[in-house]
């Protein structure tokens, strides 16, 4: 299991993702789940994966892979939305290639969702939702963010602070309470976390933190939160009939 958000907000973009896989109790690993591709100063392009490892990692290895070919590819496509357009494409064919050579193997799932947002040099920022079917969706004022994964346990911090006005300080913040908020109640869920934010039109070199067990702000804001959540929860009245 994995757990990754991004979001489109009229100050940027941010993406973050955890690092944990596993497959039983016995075999945990970790893997960066973000993957970047960028032309300083034209673009900006960021993956987040979660499903099956081999078909996420075989999406991103051939998309690497055929940007040194002539053809469609991550660097050349005119549009955030033929980006996207173009993983989707990328994920089924992994996941029919997998699927048929490996027939035999009842039960496997062979799927792999991804979040594909950034900015090309004259649109946007965009965020799309990439579907193991290929298909995919647009974040928009409305939705102006993404999970897959373990989702259910961060949603709510984000549902209740996140709209599109939000600063990109505040959604770090955010985020960073959702993923404690997942890794406290899902233990395929686990640091470090990867996160990246980007200021609008800036095509700033792509810097990625990494929020590692023994990061002092992580740990601060964990701490903060758990505690003002006890005194909120201290100062809500009784109702009468429970007594």
């Amino acid at each position: 299991m994995t757990y990754c958000v991004a979001m489109r907000l009229d100050a940027g973009l941010l993406f973050a993702s955890d690092s944990r896989t596993n497959a039983g109790v016995d075999h945990i690993a970790t893997f960066r789940k973000m993957s970047v591709f960028e032309q300083e100063g034209e673009r900006l392009i960021v993956l987040l994966s979660a499903g099956n490892l081999a078909t996420t990692q075989s999406v991103i290895s051939l998309l690497r892979q055929r940007l040194e070919h002539e053809g469609e590819h991550l660097l050349n496509r005119s549009s955030m939305y033929d980006v996207a357009e173009l993983v989707g494409r990328t994920v089924k064919e992994i996941v029919a290639r997998d699927a048929n050579a490996q027939s035999l193997g009842q039960g496997v799932d062979f799927g792999g969702n991804f979040i594909v947002g950034g900015q090309i040099r004259g649109e946007e920022p965009r965020l799309f939702h990439v579907y193991a079917q290929g298909n995919f969706i647009e974040a928009c004022e409305d939705t102006p963010y993404f999970q897959i994964g373990e989702s259910k346990y961060g949603k709510p911090i984000i549902d209740r602070v996140i709209n599109t006005g939000t600063s990109l300080k505040e959604a770090a913040k955010c985020t960073l309470i959702s993923f404690d908020s997942t890794i406290r109640s899902n233990l395929s869920v686990g640091l470090p976390i990867d996160m990246l934010l980007y200021r609008a039109n800036s095509f700033a070199k792509a810097e990625p933190h990494r929020v590692t067990a023994d990061d002092p702000y992580f740990n601060k804001l964990r701490r903060g939160w758990g505690e003002g959540l006890k005194r909120v929860f201290a100062k809500l009245p009784d109702e009468d009939w429970f007594s």
